[in-house]
């Protein structure tokens, strides 16, 4: 049995002819031998030399990585500003270093950027289409969803009434307590710093139609919905979107249903009907705690604040907050479900959707709000 050959320790020896310097490489380039190759090759004595051949003749062995330390070797020597080529390597060697140069990528051609003027309008532009789009998809997903209720008469089960109502104890039952704290909360900040400046006029008691009319018109159901924008809203962008992410949505294509009426129609139902209790028991809550304000702090009994407030606030101020309820749910609803739709196949992209979904929401929902107080005030009511 023949003997294995010693292995042999990386040198470097170089010769000068003018402005042209070999550098001769011998021994064993291989992984064991790394170390030694790396010290070889770490300062080649170039000098002065524009030209430079890599004689390669004398390396006996060569791994990977020994041939990934020739070529690292030239690509920085190149860098210096010299011209570097390789000589008499066997086929071995030269098939590894043809590997890695066909491996090595090349660098990005990067367009010059636009000015930043054009940035902007570019900007501006992409923004336009995106809503376009997110426009296109909620009407598709807002007509999905009235072709089911307008089907629910003759084939009510596929309006998934277990799935409804699991949703619904979700997102109202679950949402009551902070709901409630924060309406609660905001009752007493209204009516103080209402009690606060009406004080100075000798108007204590107009503290309560402030705090009725507010509540009920605006506050109460303004609150509510943004509560629920940040609570549901973002949970059924995370729902959808993990099954986005784990693929599920598309076995329910496989499988011939229809993600929307699956995932979407049962979410939007509970959040239409939830969004009016909530609206309900926020309005209570919140003039609870502008009734306790004022009588300790204004010195209004409960029992004046409740007549003064049955002066001051007809049945419509509480219908109008109502009403504004449903339309606020479709739209936090749409909007939390159609950005899980979108959820790509990352845990950043869901975190992003996520992310839109709740400031989409309160943005639409505050519009919404504006839009219903220019028309009341515009109709008379």
């Amino acid at each position: 049995m023949d003997a294995i050959a010693p292995s042999v320790v990386p040198a470097v020896t170089t010769e000068a002819d003018g402005d042209t310097l070999t550098v001769k490489l011998r021994g064993d380039f291989t992984l064991a031998n790394s170390r030694a190759a790396e010290r070889a090759l770490l300062d080649l004595p170039v000098g002065s030399a524009k030209r430079i051949a890599l004689d390669l003749a004398d390396v006996h062995d060569a791994d990977s990585s020994g041939a990934w330390l020739i070529h690292r070797t030239r690509a920085q020597t190149e860098y210096g500003g010299r011209y570097v080529w390789m000589c008499n390597p066997s086929p071995e060697l030269k098939f590894l270093l043809d590997e890695i140069e066909r491996h090595i990528p090349n660098p990005e051609n990067r367009p010059p950027r636009p000015y930043m003027t054009v940035r902007a309008l570019i900007s501006i532009g992409e923004t336009m289409v995106m809503i376009g789009r997110d426009a296109v998809a909620l009407l598709s997903i807002l007509g999905v969803f009235g072709l089911r209720l307008a089907t629910a008469f003759t084939a009510w089960r596929r309006l998934r009434l277990v799935a409804v109502l699991a949703n619904f104890d979700r997102t109202c039952r679950g949402a009551v307590p902070i709901v409630m704290l924060m309406s609660f909360l905001i009752g007493l900040i209204l009516a103080q710093q209402g009690g606060f400046y009406l004080q100075a006029f000798g108007a204590d008691l107009f503290v309560v139609d402030l705090a009725g009319v507010l509540i009920l018109r605006e506050i109460g159901v303004l609150l509510a919905a943004i509560l629920v924008a940040g609570r549901s809203g973002s949970a059924f962008t995370a729902e959808i979107g993990s099954m986005r992410m784990r693929e599920e949505v598309d076995a329910l294509n496989v499988m011939g249903m229809d993600p929307v009426e699956v995932l979407v129609v049962p979410r939007l139902i509970a959040l239409i009907l939830a969004l009016p209790v909530l609206t309900f028991l926020s309005d209570i809550a919140a003039l609870v705690g502008a009734a306790l304000v004022s009588w300790a702090y204004l010195g209004i009994t409960p029992d004046l604040f409740l007549q003064r407030l049955n002066e001051a606030v007809t049945p419509v101020e509480a219908l109008v907050g109502l009403a504004k309820a449903p339309v606020m749910a479709l739209i936090i609803g749409l909007v939390a479900c159609n950005e899980g739709l979108k959820v790509g196949g990352s845990a950043e992209s869901l975190g992003r959707h996520v992310t839109s979904a709740v400031v989409k929401s309160i943005f639409l929902v505050i519009l919404v709000d504006g839009v219903f107080a220019v028309f009341l005030a515009g109709i008379g009511i």
